[in-house]
């Protein structure tokens, strides 16, 4: 029965990436309104994580922001089924890549890269980098419990222009094995996700005591990766551009610190410009520091950014 209703969810997202946008849209307004008002999906989360990150806003400034972030979200969730069945012809003007120069510098040079990203805007889209530039694409996701129809689903909408899905427990043999690779590649992390509480880089974020996954970091130290960093930025409805920024252009010359002060401070810059497009929903902060791990304290040329 299980296996029987996946399927049926698969099939009714197939059905739903063939919709036009205008009904797209309009379905997204239905389910804001279910989501924020009816469902109430995650609102005390969503609160407390606006409320802890923004403590200079007034209670209605927050509530603007939590209905504009609903809003996005359902924009968002349809959009990602949507990647499924949109023609290139239709992304390639709703999805604008800027700066990709940085990655043609490193191609030239034979050098695969790390790419940062964040749950911020629609990053599945971002998945059409690969038709924008040389290098192999390459995305480490998580794998879908349980739901193998699903997962499929997801992983053919994602490489469906040519990217390479990763499961997570590979991405370091994947790194390294592109250190020795002749095609170089580009390996994407989203990094803003919730690692365990043991993890040994905690530092402040938003305000915070935030807790970052290590493996990015010190796989940019140990095969010496240039680590770049994307920001999607809205324009539009169902309309965005990326921007490739560089963070570290020696990785394996700094500590696995100092990459993540250039990671948290774009990210901060872009969230605090941008509240309403970034994940608030995940409980980023559901762990707290051990005692027996300290809080990496942020340089000053960081802390002032």
């Amino acid at each position: 029965m299980n296996s029987f209703v996946d399927r049926f969810v698969v099939l009714l997202c197939k059905l739903a990436a063939r919709l036009p946008f205008r009904v797209i849209w309009g379905l997204a307004d239905i389910f804001y309104v279910l989501l924020y008002y009816i469902v109430r999906y995650r609102r005390d989360v969503v609160h407390e994580n606006l409320v802890r990150s923004f403590p200079e806003k007034s209670p209605e400034e927050i509530r603007t922001i939590m209905k504009r972030f609903y809003h996005h979200l359902s924009d968002v969730g349809l959009e990602a089924i949507k990647f499924y069945g949109i023609s290139e012809k239709e992304l390639s003007r709703r999805f604008k890549l800027h700066n990709a120069d940085l990655f043609e510098k490193y191609y030239r040079q034979g050098k695969s890269v790390i790419l940062l990203g964040m749950h911020h805007n629609n990053w599945e889209w971002g998945l059409y980098f690969q038709r924008l530039i040389k290098a192999q694409f390459l995305v480490v996701y998580n794998p879908v419990r349980n739901n193998k129809a699903l997962e499929r689903f997801i992983l053919d909408s994602r490489e469906r222009f040519g990217a390479k899905s990763i499961p997570v427990n590979h991405s370091v043999r994947t790194a390294l094995e592109l250190n020795h690779s002749e095609h170089p590649g580009a390996l994407l992390l989203l990094a803003d996700q919730t690692p365990p509480p043991n993890s040994q880089l905690w530092t402040t974020f938003l305000n915070q005591e935030t807790a970052f996954f290590s493996g990015p970091m010190k796989i940019a130290v140990k095969t010496n990766q240039p680590v770049l960093f994307h920001h999607i930025r809205k324009t539009g409805r169902s309309e965005y551009e990326a921007f490739i920024y560089e963070l570290i252009e020696n990785p394996s010359e700094v500590e696995p610190e100092k990459i993540m002060d250039a990671y948290v401070r774009k990210m901060e810059e872009i969230i605090q410009a941008e509240p309403e497009y970034w994940l608030w929903s995940h409980r980023r902060w559901k762990h707290k520091r051990p005692a027996n791990i300290e809080l990496h304290q942020r340089t000053a040329t960081t802390a002032g950014q």
